[in-house]
């Protein structure tokens, strides 16, 4: 406990105030959900990873606490067939907690990474990043107009912005990029697997049955919902956790 007090004081439990607010209005509105290549990414967990970069795995637990128990109240005030689940602090506050603590320690562990290495990685981050919202722009034109415009027009936004980032990145942050991008990915996935593990280990077949699918195959049917959240929301994560990073590191 006395080591907790040290880690807070009044600055930070206003950042985990502020942080924690934005992560509830985001779960709260439409702008929690970007279209995102083929599919939708919530960002309601990248307060967290903001919080844990800038002031380390206190405030980041702290902040993922609020989104997990932010989670409870949603399940229970606004409940849908597989709002069950995340009843249960165990799917819905240990995982977002971690988040907090996984970004920090990932992003620690990357600050001393060495410049040739990290470069070429970088790239390849970024390019895999945009043959991604390549690809999404490509499915959402194809089946235009079925597809929402906002809805490319989204995709189109959101390309520009990582051409941005990745032109920056390649002129000013360089290798320095690197740890803020992983860490953002691992805390991103952290979120995505956390929460579906124990969905599978607690309630597989009662989670698969509510979303009207094959109880025999429960694995396949959560790797599935994995792989289509996972792979958006961390590139979302990367985009938005960059910019905000590297703006507020320019400032100090």
């Amino acid at each position: 406990m006395s080591k907790i007090n040290k880690g807070l004081n009044l600055r930070k439990i206003v950042i985990i105030g502020v942080l924690g607010g934005i992560s509830i209005v985001l779960g709260m509105t439409p702008i929690g959900f970007v279209p995102i290549g083929p599919t939708r990414a919530t960002i309601m967990h990248i307060p967290v990873i903001i919080g844990a970069i800038m002031e380390g795995p206190i405030v980041g637990g702290f902040i993922g606490l609020i989104f997990g128990l932010f989670s409870i109240y949603q399940a229970l005030t606004n409940p849908t067939p597989v709002s069950f689940v995340f009843l249960n602090p165990l799917v819905s506050v240990i995982p977002r907690i971690l988040i907090g603590i996984v970004s920090y320690y990932v992003y620690n562990s990357l600050k001393n990474l060495g410049k040739k290495g990290t470069l070429g990685l970088l790239y390849l981050v970024w390019i895999g990043i945009i043959s991604y919202l390549l690809y999404g722009i490509y499915t959402n034109v194809v089946n235009f107009p079925r597809t929402e415009l906002w809805i490319i027009l989204m995709n189109i936004i959101l390309l520009i912005l990582t051409l941005t980032l990745a032109y920056l990145t390649h002129k000013k942050f360089k290798e320095k990029a690197l740890d803020v991008m992983i860490s953002s990915a691992l805390g991103t996935l952290t979120n995505t697997v956390g929460v579906l593990s124990m969905i599978y280990l607690l309630y597989a077949e009662r989670f698969v049955e509510a979303l009207g699918g094959d109880i025999t195959t429960a694995r396949k049917v959560i790797f599935g919902i994995g792989v289509a959240n996972g792979i958006p929301e961390t590139i979302i994560a990367i985009i938005i956790v960059t910019s905000v990073v590297g703006a507020l590191k320019n400032r100090r």
